[in-house]
């Protein structure tokens, strides 16, 4: 991760200016000890579990123009994953993070979000 996270890094200062990024942790004060070229950067700590990911990223995100809750983001991952095994099996793959299944998922959540927002 520190490699990736160093690229991001990289293309924001030079080429893409625009885009912002943020760093996730499970545990507080443990990004010091992995990457300490960072300390002094404010980690979103999502405690290791979904609900903390979804209380970290509508912090992370309270600029954009969706505004789900955390509530809602819990409705829409519950959705999903009622789904997860049956996208996996037809894409033949074994985990989310496949291009095919990741960009279905990510098709699926638009869509229940928007059937939130009705």
């Amino acid at each position: 991760m520190p490699f990736e996270l160093g690229l991001t890094v990289a293309l924001e200062k030079t080429a893409h200016r625009e885009h912002d990024w943020i760093v996730c942790e499970s545990v507080q004060h443990r990004i010091k000890k992995s990457l300490s070229d960072l300390d002094g950067t404010d980690a979103y700590i999502h405690d290791g579990t979904i609900k903390g990911v979804f209380r970290e990223m509508a912090k992370a995100f309270v600029g954009s123009v969706r505004q789900p809750t955390v509530g809602e983001m819990m409705q829409i991952y519950r959705m999903i994953r009622v789904q997860l095994e049956t996208i996996l099996q037809r894409a033949g793959a074994d985990n989310p993070f496949n291009a095919r299944v990741f960009k279905e998922l990510s098709v699926l959540a638009s869509k229940a979000a928007d059937e939130l927002a009705e």
